[in-house]
């Protein structure tokens, strides 16, 4: 049987009108975004970094979103956890990441078996802070700068050992970036997170670590530890006394423990764009950067544009790539 003309034409406007109508539903949707709470998921326990971070994150952006956000913690597998979780969950906006380097940039290279790709399935919404890291070392070892180090290390081939939070973690990584620019051997020891890894360096099995400065710097105070040098481009202000890796003689060294927050790919770019405009919002509030400079997290003014935390991933990315094949760190 074959259709009349009036039949066909009906049937071409009903099409017509369910697609605008799917199309104005789906405009209503972003435009009313949020609509209810938001779920900021961190890959770490309550009191680190990106913890602390994404908790400023909420309170800071909630009266630009008009709703709540809420922290969820679920720790473990250097963050991977909480990646995957989000990488997977609905691209609607109202599941996010807080993650630093090691689910993100690092994972793909020391996890041999990654249930989900970084690059692929996260989006990147924006830079909430770029934290360096200091050199410590423990107050026995018979050094107090970098020049001393690096000629005790080359005294004592792989006799250093040095901790960090896990294998292919920041800490980690940014040891393997010293051995390598130094020309010396150290003997990685990894934990299960900073705070084991710095009970250790007190206690002089460990020699070395590169960790947050508020891990550090009270144990420094007491005379346990000794900060040689802190991994950014410029002093921190928390810590004007403590020169940096390229001042104390690490030509070109930079490490910054970076702390990103990302939506699942194919988040509406109106979501997307409603998070960041309320982020660059948020950041010019003089007290949230008061509490980054307490925590010794920079605000770098080239990553705080929406458009510029791509590129940055993507570099990122290469160089990690290159500091793990250089290492010779192999995926577990």
């Amino acid at each position: 049987m074959t259709a009349s003309p009036t039949c066909t034409r009906r049937a071409a406007c009903l099409a017509l009108l369910a697609a605008a109508a799917s199309t104005l539903a789906g405009t209503a949707q972003a435009q009313a975004y949020p609509a209810r709470p938001i779920k900021l998921m961190v890959g770490a326990a309550p009191g680190g970094p990106s913890d602390f971070l994404a908790r400023l994150m909420a309170e800071a952006m909630q009266p630009a979103l008009g709703q709540p956000l809420v922290v969820e913690n679920k720790p473990g597998a250097s963050g991977t956890f909480a990646a995957d979780a989000v990488a997977k969950a609905a691209p609607d906006g109202y599941t996010l990441l807080v993650s630093g380097p090691a689910a993100t940039v690092n994972a793909p290279h020391v996890i041999a078996r990654l249930g989900y790709d970084p690059a692929r399935d996260l989006a990147p919404i924006a830079v909430l802070g770029a934290g360096a890291f200091v050199l410590a070392v423990n107050a026995a070892l018979p050094v107090r700068n970098l020049q001393e180090l690096a000629a005790y290390a080359r005294s004592k081939p792989g006799a250093i050992n040095f901790g960090s939070g896990g294998n292919g973690s920041s800490g980690h990584l940014a040891a393997e970036l010293y051995s390598q620019t130094a020309g010396v051997q150290m003997t990685h020891v990894p934990y299960k997170g900073d705070g084991p890894a710095i009970n250790d360096l007190l206690g002089g099995q460990i020699q070395l670590m590169f960790t947050a400065p508020n891990v550090a710097m009270p144990h420094a105070k007491s005379g346990r530890l000794r900060v040689l040098a802190v991994t950014s481009r410029e002093r921190l202000s928390a810590l004007p006394d403590v020169p940096t890796m390229v001042e104390a003689g690490m030509k070109d060294f930079e490490y910054l423990g970076w702390i990103i927050t990302f939506a699942p790919a194919g988040t509406p770019k109106p979501v997307l764009d409603t998070l960041q405009a309320a982020w660059a919002k948020a950041r010019l509030q003089p007290a949230l950067r008061s509490k980054l400079d307490e925590l010794g997290m920079l605000a770098p003014e080239r990553l705080s544009g929406a458009e510029a935390v791509a590129p940055f991933l993507r570099d990122e990315q290469a160089r990690m790539a290159r500091l793990v094949k250089a290492a010779g760190i192999k995926p577990e």
